[in-house]
């Protein structure tokens, strides 16, 4: 069963949206402030999409998004009683997947959401590779069959070495693909991060390393497995 994060302040527009998906064989979590949003997602890996109200109590929901962007790519649905197409605009381009105006049909709700996961599971599907599944969508990633319980630096390292296996990635590029501020951290932070991540692909295949260091130049991921 998916979940979905429902992040809304107005009890009523809340019951009404988290009945339709409930009825559609979702399981809602609710939450009227956008800090304990961001809290739920960190904690809860179930969790599919945000639907998220642009005026919150605490905030507005364009900081919200923003935020879990530092962290995830998650469909984001934005809630909005705004009409300006100013504000779409700028829900969309902060990473927003869709965005439905209130007053809404909770149908058309329910149909949103699962339109946008339709998109977003083919490309969680496709992205196995060498053993490796990519699901973005949840920030995760599974290995030989088994989700592997990664920082979020962990995952964003594997996933710049799956997207283009056989490929030498030097820190430096590591770096600017993964950290926000690269020219703050030191190079061999890199080699930190990939030492934890081989312990935690070792745990699940101890015979198997698919990670290959250059001396000197970077690290690489193989296309198959090397021979023990």
């Amino acid at each position: 069963m998916r979940t979905i994060l429902l992040i809304e302040d107005e009890t009523a527009i809340a019951d009404a949206a988290g009945y339709a998906l409930e009825t559609e064989g979702f399981r809602v979590l609710r939450t009227a402030l956008g800090q304990e949003g961001l809290a739920l997602l960190q904690s809860d890996p179930t969790i599919a999409l945000v639907v998220l109200d642009i005026g919150l109590p605490d905030g507005n929901g364009f900081d919200v998004c923003r935020a879990i962007r530092r962290f995830s790519e998650l469909p984001v649905l934005f809630l909005t009683a705004r009409s300006d197409e100013v504000d779409r605009i700028v829900g969309l381009e902060l990473g927003a997947d869709d965005y439905v105006t209130k007053p809404f049909s909770p149908r058309e709700l329910a149909a949103r959401v699962k339109a946008i996961l339709r998109r977003v599971q083919p490309a969680a599907e496709e992205s196995a590779s060498n053993g490796f599944e990519l699901d973005e969508g949840r920030a995760r990633v599974r290995w030989c069959s088994q989700w592997l319980a990664l920082t979020r630096y962990e995952y964003l390292i594997l996933k710049v070495l799956i997207s283009q296996p056989e490929r030498i990635f030097s820190r430096a590029q590591i770096m600017d693909q993964v950290w926000q501020e690269p020219e703050a951290s030191l190079e061999r932070a890199v080699d930190t991060h990939i030492k934890s991540l081989r312990q935690k692909l070792r745990a699940v295949t101890p015979e198997y390393d698919p990670i290959t260091t250059h001396r000197g130049f970077g690290y690489s991921l193989a296309v198959r497995p090397r021979a023990p």
